[in-house]
Order: structure tokens, then sequence, then C-alpha cells
């Protein structure tokens, strides 16, 4: 509370505080960095150092970060900056500077992604990513896509957009909530493509359940069927550790305003080199050539205090690193899980093997709907996580992050168990 009153008392000491707050972490992983990440994600000194960069409400517990994580408030008070500045000079900075920045920017976060800056843009979010690749791909009549039932609505919308608009055809795959191995997982995505199947869309971390897909080997069974891959990576980047190219797949989406922490309003298309060419831009273009990616920019005047601030949230994620941010996500998930799975009534819609979850999780309680156990939890507990209820999943989603305490997942496995019990 003293923390947050110097942030409204004064904006120079609060962006002391930060950079302070951002150098304990600095300081905290370099006594830590002999440790490997699976121990280091249960050092809780270390994790209360990261804990304390965030600001959260004191009036509920939310472990409903899937939406949208927080930004630390290093990252938050960047953005004001950036705000502030453009805002000073605001004609001049868009004509003069804008571009140069962008540029550097595009620059730290292709170096993060593992790709270069010839081979991705940043975009406002996953959809806007997607859909550019789904709605700029040229499909005939009666080709077909393979799509799974579980796949974002956003992306399931736009394929059935062109279903009606193009006459294409999807096929949906039906995934099994606890699969017995990665091959029945490829298998099903196999058993849809046929003679007429173009493309297919995969999601990575599927954003119901938290259950994490085989994806590079889905590509490289796709790709020997001569089939495209469209990648929805919207929850896996920045929460799991790899790089965009390590998928195999053409075409990659995601939102940095998820894992990465980055503002409400940022995210980032990757394009294989050699598919640019046969995407057509979601707005005309006439500025670039048919094989330059910068041609999938051209959305109008641009966010650009966001984009600056996609380089505060890269400096803050780095500080913390990759392996050990992955292992105390999955953590987490595996701390609360373990204690609630033995619950009566308690039915987990998640997959507990190492690779096939991390942060996110999804539970039920039998007889009663997810709806009612999301109401009872933020009425009774004052715990916030959000309802899922389709054909293949019923239960509440619970996604802690990297400022959730221990204390605050013994809270909630007590109140689902009271819950279950009721």
């Amino acid at each position: 509370m003293k923390q947050a009153s110097l942030l409204a008392a004064s904006p120079a000491a609060a962006l002391s505080l930060n950079q302070n707050t951002l150098h304990q972490i600095t300081e905290a992983a370099a006594r830590i960095a002999h440790l490997p990440a699976t121990e280091a994600a249960r050092d809780e000194d270390f994790w209360f150092a990261v804990q304390r960069a965030f600001y959260q409400s004191p009036q509920f517990i939310n472990l409903e970060n899937g939406y949208y994580s927080p930004q630390p408030v290093s990252v938050a008070e960047a953005q004001w900056e950036h705000i502030r500045m453009i805002n000073q000079i605001p004609s001049f900075y868009m004509r003069r500077h804008q571009f140069e920045d962008r540029d550097a920017v595009k620059r730290q976060l292709a170096a993060f992604a593992g790709c270069g800056t010839d081979e991705m843009v940043i975009t406002r979010n996953t959809t806007e990513a997607l859909d550019t690749v789904i709605f700029g791909l040229d499909l005939a009549r009666g080709d077909e896509a393979v799509v799974s039932t579980q796949d974002y609505g956003s992306m399931l919308a736009a394929f059935e957009q062109r279903v009606r608009r193009d006459g294409i055809v999807t096929r949906k795959v039906t995934l099994p909530l606890h699969p017995k191995s990665k091959s029945e997982i490829i298998g099903a995505y196999e058993k849809a493509i046929t003679p007429r199947t173009k493309v297919m869309l995969v999601t990575h971390m599927i954003n119901l359940t938290g259950q994490v897909v085989p994806v590079r080997e889905i590509c490289d069974m796709a790709h020997g069927h001569g089939v495209e891959v469209i990648v929805d990576a919207a929850h896996s980047f920045a929460h799991l550790d790899f790089k965009l190219p390590d998928l195999h797949g053409d075409y990659v989406g995601t939102s940095l305003h998820k894992w990465l922490c980055a503002p409400l309003g940022a995210g980032l298309l990757y394009v294989k080199k050699e598919k640019i060419p046969k995407v057509w831009p979601l707005f005309g273009d006439t500025d670039y050539p048919a094989d330059d990616i910068r041609k999938f920019e051209h959305i109008g005047t641009h966010p650009c205090a966001t984009h600056l601030t996609i380089a505060d949230a890269l400096r803050f994620h780095e500080a913390i690193g990759s392996g050990r941010k992955e292992e105390r996500l999955r953590y987490l998930k595996n701390y609360w899980t373990e204690k609630a799975k033995d619950l009566p009534g308690v039915v987990l819609n998640t997959p507990a093997g190492r690779d096939q979850s991390c942060a996110i999780a999804n539970v039920g309680i039998k007889g009663k709907s997810p709806a009612d156990v999301a109401t009872a939890l933020y009425d009774k507990h004052r715990i916030f996580t959000v309802a899922i209820e389709t054909p293949d999943v019923k239960g509440i989603r619970v996604t802690p992050h990297l400022y959730t305490t221990l204390g605050d997942l013994d809270k909630f496995v007590r109140a689902l168990g009271e819950l279950s019990r009721s």
C-alpha cells in the first residue's frame, strides 16, 4: 500500500521504484543461476521478489490470467512514459520516429521468438494475426480445412465465414481430454485429411483446458500429406520455453498481452519466408511487394506506445528467464491439482503429463454447472475464475500467474473442497 501511494504521488518515484524492483529480480536470479529450472521453480524467496513486481487488487484472488495477463508495474509505468512522450510530440513522432522505433522493437522481438524480422510482424492480437492467414489464403470451393472443436472461437468463426462466402469445407476433429499418447492426437488429425485438404489449424495450448498438443509432430505429419499448418500459439508463447520455428508451422499467431505481459493490443504473426507471397494482406497494401512481410503491417495508424512497451515486457521476461518461468507456472498448476484431484466429486479436465500442460487447468464438480461453481467461488470466497461449458469441456478454467502465491492456491483448494462437499 505504501508503494501504491508512492506511485500515485510521484511518477518519478514510481519509475525509480520499478527500476529497483526489476534490479532486485535480476539479482535474485543471479543467486539461483546454478539451480536447474525445476528446482528454481520451488525457490519461494526468488518468486517473492517476482510477486512484488506486480500490483494486484486486494479485493479478490485472480485465477483468470489466461484472458489477459497483467503487466508488471515496471512495464505498465514504462507504457505511461511512452504515452507521455508521444503525446508531447504527436505528429512529429509519428512522421519522424515511429518506423525506426518499431523496427528496433521488432528486432528484439524477433530475436526472442527465434526468427528473422523478414518473417514476422507485430499485430494487435492472435485473432488479427491468424485471420490474416485464414482470409488471405487462396482457397477454392470444395477445398478443405481441418480444425478442432476445441480451437478458439474466433478462428473457427473465420473458417465458418469462408465456408459461407467461398464454399470451402471444414472437417472437425474432436480431441480427447486425457489422450493416452501423442500418437492418439496426431492420428486424430491425420484421419481428417483427404485429397482435398489444403490447410490445418492446430492450437498449441488449448485455451479451454490448457492441454498442450504435439504441434511439431502434427505439422510434420501434415506436411507429409502436402497440407499447410496454421498454429495458434496464443497461450503458449512466452509461457512455454520454445522458439517459433521449433513448432514447424507454416504460419503462427500469438498475443503478447497474455504470457509476455505486454500491453493490451499487442500480438505477433510469423510466416515462413517462402509462404509470404501466397497470403493476401487482410488490409489492402500497395507499398510492398508480395514477398515482403511488411505488407501485413498496413492496418492504419499503429498504437506506437504499445509497440514500444513490448521491449519493456521482454526485459522483464528475460530477467526471470523463459525456462524458470515455464517451470514455475507448471509447479503452480501441479501444486493445486495434486491437492484437488482426490476431493469428492472433483473432475480434472486437463492431462497431468509433464509435456501435456503447464499453468492452465480446468476442473469441474459433479452435479454442479461450471457457472454455478465460478459464481460461488467469487461470491463466497472472492476467488475469480471463468466458467467453460462446451460439448467437450465442462468446468472452470484456473490460471495462476507468477504473482500467485501458494497461500492463494491453498485458499482455492479449500474453497473447492467446500463446494464439492455441499
